[in-house]
């Protein structure tokens, strides 16, 4: 083949070569710029089924119905105390006041907040005012549950299983030690 003949199909197939690279780009641009859209909600969807741990946070006192009850009215500052535990909120403003407040927040279910507050009158108890708060009872259910998990299995061999392993060699008795030295040289010259 002539030479000429080679420079001529190298000069017809570098563009056509070049419109195809330039269509295949622009037609993956176009492809690009359309799935953003469906590219952004398949984010969407992924990210509202994977959801980072969030840790449970429980703070302050949980104070329930059974303890509110078993404060007597006109109970002691100790009494109360012994009861409740220490208050959250104490003010030298208002040392007739103590406030036990609790949160909870746990991983896809909303936050509880609670909060009870006590009315002193003197060292006597006259009134609690609180939240809606709930019995020991609602407020364990609450709680995460643990994982059950199945109880072990026994750790025992049976008579087949031993059989396959040889019983052990009674070992040799240790060569007699001499007996220790009783009188030992001075120690200073």
């Amino acid at each position: 083949m002539p030479r000429s003949y080679c420079r001529m199909q190298t000069m017809i197939f570098l563009p056509t070569l070049r419109r195809f690279a330039a269509l295949f780009a622009l037609a993956g641009v176009l492809c690009l710029a359309a799935g953003c859209s469906s590219l952004d909600k398949a984010s969407n969807s992924v990210a509202g089924v994977l959801e980072p741990y969030r840790m449970e946070i429980v703070q302050g006192n949980v104070v329930s119905r059974e303890q509110v009850a078993a404060i007597p009215k006109g109970a002691s500052r100790a009494q109360v105390a012994a009861v409740l535990g220490t208050p959250l909120l104490t003010s030298v403003f208002h040392a007739d006041r103590w406030v036990y407040a609790f949160s909870l927040y746990q991983q896809g279910k909303p936050g509880q907040l609670r909060q009870a507050t006590v009315f002193f009158k003197g060292d006597n108890m006259e009134r609690i005012e609180a939240d809606a708060l709930p019995t020991e009872s609602e407020f364990v259910s609450t709680l995460r549950t643990t994982v059950q998990l199945p109880p072990p299995k026994p750790m025992q061999a049976s008579a087949e299983a031993l059989a396959k392993f040889p019983a052990p060699a009674p070992k040799a008795a240790a060569p007699a030690l001499p007996p220790a030295r009783t009188n030992y040289p001075p120690l200073e010259p």
